[in-house]
């Protein structure tokens, strides 16, 4: 049978933790992020405390915790950082439409944007049709740059699925002469 922190155990660690969070707060630029690893790790805690080895100090099991958060979470900021370089540099390379090609997008393309969450709405207007960076978005809507990436990403997502709805085969097939049927009620698709 495995050994279970005992009770006491969990209250010493909850007793220490301007001592935890203070070792957190060194290690990461964050304060928000420093709270947040530490309240994920008195989580975990709790979840494996069946984890714990009797022959070992509570603090010094807690310790690894927190320095396992810590590396964890530069992994996971790395990781993003990359993938939105990746994508910036795609978004670098993207060749514009012409003025002529803008102007013959799909007439419905507002009123099918009006018909998302107003977050996503506001997300591929002020990236996708204004152009603004997602980090300037992000910033001006106190997000973190991962967050914003991921309410673009799933407001174009959402995008998507409506311009199917509303308007068909034009949408599926990147038609540029659209007959929608939001526009034209009774058009079949591309013509």
């Amino acid at each position: 049978m495995p050994f279970v922190m005992p009770v006491d155990s969990l209250e010493h660690l909850l007793s220490r933790r301007a001592l935890f969070l203070a070792f957190v707060r060194r290690r990461v630029p964050d304060a928000a992020a420093a709270e947040d690893i530490l309240q994920s790790c008195y989580v975990r805690a709790l979840e494996h405390r069946d984890e714990f080895d009797s022959g070992e100090s509570a603090v010094a099991w807690f310790y690894r915790l927190l320095r396992n958060a810590v590396i964890d979470n530069y992994r996971r900021a790395q990781s993003q950082s990359k993938a939105l370089t990746a994508w910036g540099r795609e978004m670098e390379g993207a060749a514009q439409p012409s003025p002529e090609m803008q102007r013959d997008v799909c007439a419905c393309l507002s009123s099918v944007v009006d018909d998302l969450k107003p977050e996503y709405a506001d997300a591929i207007r002020q990236v996708d049709l204004n152009e603004q960076k997602v980090q300037d978005f992000a910033e001006q809507r106190n997000l973190t740059a991962s967050n914003a990436g991921v309410r673009v990403h799933r407001a174009r997502a959402a995008l998507r699925k409506q311009l199917l709805r509303t308007c068909g085969s034009c949408a599926e097939h990147g038609c540029l002469d659209c007959v929608c049927r939001k526009a034209h009620p009774g058009a079949a698709g591309c013509s």
